[in-house]
This record gives C-alpha cells, sequence and structure tokens, in this order.
C-alpha cells in the first residue's frame, strides 16, 4: 500500500527515534500535521514562535546527541527557524529542519510568501535541499539524516505544497546506517608519541571539552595516574561533580584564575576535546598535546606540538595503559591550594550576610544550584547570568549544564528548555535567564503551559542589559541608555498565562521564592531582583580594565549630575 510523503517521513523519524516534533501549523504542511495526527506515535508540540521550534530541537540534540526535527510553513515561517537552528550548528547537534514550500508549479513567479530556502539556509545547514517530486523523496530522507547526524549539525528539507501530500511508492533505504556518529580510534604510533612526552613532562595539566563526554571517568582515572589537575570548558562543567579533587575549575570568565595558572605553570597541557575559542587563556610556551576527532581544529587555538586526530574514549584508554605514573603531587596540591583560596571568594561572595539590603545574583546562583534536584538540568542563558551562574553553581556530577554555548545568543533558554523538558516531563528544567534574554520570546512561555512542560525559570532582573553594560564600563564608556529599559511584572505574566509566579525582591525572600518555584507542579517563573550594580569575578584584570572600569562609573555619575 503506498503512503504519502508527508507518512514516510513521519514512520522514518519514528523509527530512528524522534518522538517530538517542534513547529508552528501552517498550510504548507497540512499533509504532515495530518500524518502526525493519524499515525499518533510522535507528538505534535505547537510553539509560539517558530525560533521557539528551532530552539527546542536544538536543546534535545545537544542534550542527548541524537537527531531532533522542527518546522516552519512557507516563507516567514520557515525563515524564523533560522535564527534558533544556529544553537545546533554552532553547538553541532544533529536537527532536521523542515520546511513547507510553495507549490513547485507556482515558483518562479513571485507566488505568495516564495522565497528561495536553500539559499537561506545554506550557512546554518550542513545540508540543505528542495524535494522536488515524491520519487526523489526517500533518497533525499536519508541522505538529510545521515548528513545531520555525520557532521553533527543542521539538516533543512523544504517541501513544496503538492510533493509532501503525493503518494510515492517506496520507502526511505537503509535506515539502520541512520544513527549517531561511531568514535573514531586514534593511531597506535601517535599513541605512543604522546606517551612519551607525558612521561618526560615533570608536570601535566589536563584540560577537558565537550568531547570527553561518555569518558570522564577514564579521563579522571588518568588525571589520577599522573598527579594532574583537570580544567575545563563551560561546556563540559557538568562532566564532574564540582568538588572533585582533580576537577579544579573552568578558565577564562567562566572559571578562574587557578585554573588558567595551572594550564600555563604546567610543563604540558593534554588538550582533550576542546576547540575553546578564547586563546588568549590559553598557554604559548609549554609543550602541548591535543587530541580530537575533528581533525581540522588541532592546533588552531593554542601552539600543538602533537595533534591526535581521534575520539577522546579510545585515546584516553590506551594512554593510561602506555603512560608512566606520577608520585609527586606538589604541582596538583599548589593548584588545589589555590583552587581553595579562590572558591572561598566566590563563597564570600555568596554568603547571605552580603546580602542584608539587596540580592546579589552571586547568592542567587548558588542558591538555585544548592536546592535544585541532584540530577536537574540547567539551561542558562546568555549574558551576565552566564559569568553568575557558570562561576556560582557547584554541579553535582549528575546534573546537566546547558547553554548558548558557541552561538552566545540572548534569549535562547526557554525555548531550549521546552525541547529537554518534552523528552522528559518529570525531569527538573531550571532555567536561569535575564529579564533581556526573557522578554525577546516570553511567548514560548505559553508553550510550556499549553504543552504542560514543568519549566522553572529564574529571572535574573537587573532592569538592563548587563552584560551589555559591562562591556561598555570595560572600554570606559558610560553606560547608553538603550542598555536599561523597564519591565512588566514577571510573576504576574505568569500567574496570566495560567501558571505560577513568585517574586523575591529582598534577601530574606530568596530562599523561599526558590523553594517554592522548585516546589511548583507545573511551570513556573521566580521574579529576582537582582543588585545591578554587582560585578563579576574576573580572573587576571588588567590595570587598565580596573581605570577603565572606574572612569566608566565617574562619567555616569557626571551625567546623572547633569540630567543627560
Amino acid at each position: 500500500m503506498s503512503a504519502t510523503v508527508a507518512e514516510t517521513l513521519v514512520d522514518t523519524l519514528y523509527q530512528i527515534g524522534v518522538r517530538q516534533i517542534f513547529g508552528v501549523v501552517g498550510d504548507a504542511l497540512n499533509p504532515l500535521t495530518e500524518a502526525i495526527r493519524r499515525d499518533k506515535r510522535i507528538e505534535w508540540i505547537g510553539v509560539r514562535h517558530e525560533e521557539g521550534a528551532a530552539l527546542a530541537a536544538a536543546g534535545q540534540a545537544k542534550l542527548t546527541g541524537r537527531l531532533a526535527v522542527c518546522c516552519g510553513t512557507t516563507g516567514p515561517g520557515s525563515n524564523h527557524l533560522v535564527a534558533g537552528l544556529y544553537e545546533a550548528r554552532k553547538d553541532h547537534a544533529p536537527v532536521l529542519a523542515i520546511s513547507g514550500g510553495v507549490p513547485a508549479a507556482r515558483r518562479g513567479t513571485d507566488y505568495l510568501q516564495e522565497n528561495t530556502p536553500d539559499i537561506l539556509f545554506r550557512d546554518v545547514a550542513c545540508y540543505t535541499q528542495t524535494v522536488t517530486s515524491p520519487e526523489q523523496a526517500p533518497a533525499v530522507f536519508h541522505q538529510a539524516i545521515a548528513q545531520a547526524y555525520a557532521q553533527r549539525g543542521v539538516a533543512h528539507l523544504n517541501i513544496p505544497a503538492d510533493v509532501i501530500g503525493a503518494k510515492l511508492a517506496q520507502a526511505v533505504p537503509s535506515i539502520a546506517t541512520l544513527r549517531q556518529r561511531a568514535e573514531l580510534a586514534p593511531a597506535e604510533a601517535e599513541i605512543e608519541a604522546a606517551a612519551r612526552l607525558i612521561n618526560e613532562a615533570k608536570t601535566v595539566a589536563i584540560f577537558a571539552g565537550n568531547g570527553c563526554r561518555g569518558a570522564i571517568d577514564d579521563v579522571l582515572a588518568l588525571a589520577a595516574k599522573l598527579q594532574a589537575p583537570v580544567m575545563h570548558t563551560f561546556k563540559a562543567k557538568d562532566l564532574a561533580a564540582f568538588s572533585h579533587p582533580h576537577w579544579i575549575g573552568g578558565v577564562g570568565l567562566i572559571g578562574g584564575a587557578p585554573g588558567t595558572d595551572a594550564l600555563h605553570d604546567a610543563d604540558l597541557m593534554l588538550m582533550l576535546g576542546s576547540d575553546y575559542p578564547y586563546s588568549e587563556f590559553l598557554p604559548t610556551k609549554n609543550r602541548v598535546i591535543q587530541i580530537d576527532e575533528r581533525g581540522f581544529v588541532l592546533g588552531r587555538r593554542a601552539p600543538v606540538e602533537l595533534g591526535i586526530t581521534g575520539s577522546v574514549a579510545p585515546a584516553v584508554k590506551q594512554l593510561l595503559a602506555r603512560v608512566d605514573g606520577k608520585t609527586d603531587g606538589a604541582f596538583l596540591n599548589k593548584v588545589n591550594a589555590d583552587r581553595e583560596k579562590w572558591n572561598a571568594s566566590l563563597d564570600r561572595d555568596a554568603e547571605e550576610k552580603r546580602h542584608h539590603k539587596k540580592i546579589k545574583p552571586q547568592r542567587a546562583a548558588r542558591r538555585l544550584g544548592d536546592l535544585a534536584r541532584d540530577d536537574a538540568v540547567f539551561v542558562v542563558d546568555t549574558g551576565v547570568v552566564t559569568l553568575w551562574c557558570g562561576n556560582w553553581i557547584r554541579q553535582s556530577g549528575r546534573q546537566r549544564i546547558l547553554a548558548s554555548f558557541n552561538n552566545a545568543a540572548v534569549g535562547t533558554s526557554l525555548g531550549q528548555a521546552n525541547g529537554i523538558q518534552a523528552l522528559e516531563r518529570d525531569r527538573q528544567v531550571v532555567v536561569a535567564v535575564g529579564d533581556g534574554g526573557f522578554t525577546m520570546l516570553l511567548g514560548e512561555f505559553m508553550t510550556s503551559v499549553e504543552h504542560k512542560l514543568p519549566v522553572k525559570v529564574v529571572v535574573f532582573n537587573n532592569r538592563e542589559w548587563g552584560l551589555v553594560h559591562l562591556e561598555m564600563e570595560e572600554a570606559g564608556l558610560p553606560a547608553f541608555e538603550g542598555s536599561e529599559f523597564p519591565n512588566p511584572d514577571f510573576a504576574a505574566f505568569a500567574q496570566a498565562c495560567g501558571a505560577q509566579g513568585f517574586t523575591a525582591r529582598t534577601p530574606d525572600e530568596l530562599d523561599g521564592g526558590i523553594a517554592q518555584l522548585l516546589a511548583a507542579p507545573g511551570p513556573a517563573v521566580l521574579n529576582v531582583f537582582i543588585d545591578a550594580s554587582e560585578l563579576p569575578t574576573m580572573p587576571h584584570i588588567k590595570m587598565e580594565q580596573i581605570w577603565r572600569f572606574g572612569m566608566a562609573k565617574v562619567r555616569e555619575s557626571l551625567i546623572a549630575m547633569k540630567g543627560g
């Protein structure tokens, strides 16, 4: 019995594990949504904005590594997907984006909502194709999914309205091949060379990226054997517990001085599964071994003596069998002593007694992390809230922390959280977002309410674009008036949506507000009024930066006195 193009696509997606599709309904997608309705095995989650659909799919794919799906209808409907799809592209997550197309017979006549989506999606997608006939569809479906998995990115299909509902006789071929990319074993000769360099080094520091996911136990075992501290990228922060004796912390602004110093002070840095972009925090004078399955990233962030193409898991297993154990723990002890001092300064910033008048954002982040479940998922938005959460949440080792890591886009957290919550409605999913980011896609909270996604949203409300404000001051400029804005009552907004809303204006209200939020049975919002004047802890801040901050504050005071 023949099936439509839409029915074949839905059946294929179900066979490879897709259980939700996110999108906004529209006439060009009618055959697809009808196929979903009749099939009943895949849940349609209608969002309020197509960007929210793309973000939800990106969040799912980033968390699981499995293909996630979003769609939008013709013209502006699919155009809106693009911004959210950059989350998947930049964070290397497999997403299939489906756009409805104008009827093939109408193309080229400036038809209503006609555009050229293959051109539009070319930058964000590793594969983009218009399906021009039903006979073409099965092979193109296979190719799109295969490339999304193989290249860990976005595949885009544009399916015209007169094609998606048409009948076809054959199924998608070779479905068993549509799966996550297998690990790549490195060459044994290169591992032998790495072991020799490691054995020659008196001290070793390990820099762990997201490529260590699934291999962290072996990475920590290697660290123990080498008496080595392990630093991490923000994306890898959740791989091990904050308290682990080898898990020193991050580097750069989302991290601390001890980790940055350790990378520079060690004789050798072993860089595992990371393409950390902020090369100014990486060493330039010691020996560096970099291992990554993406051969093209080797050596582009720091000068590398030995670059090995391969996945972290098999590489570390081979190294464990070949390297000599080190017995001198003086370097690790020194790094841990520095870490204790650094952590003590973070603890002081989050102390309750600092908060007798205003809620400090450090304490809000710390208490949120401490009171959340041991296996919660935190989805952190972009901005100064990234610094508060990245530095003050003490992860359990079972919790996950996701953010707009490489895209660094504001307003992406709620959409991603909706996708993650849809995977497992009983899991605690917590959004940490600034007031600016929350208002960007405010309608996606209605998606949470409509589909009973119990996402918990904490709004770090500083009444401004906080990170932009800091960047202006770091440059020695007074804050521009466009960086400040009024806000609605976010708790009242949540209640108007049919959810629960809470407010914390004073330090005494903070813990109770977080407890109420986390105990709410459905989606909820906690509006936290934080001290907007608080500066994040910045490792290795330069004197000229301090001077520029000071000058900016002086200029702001003069402007205030003069009334502009």
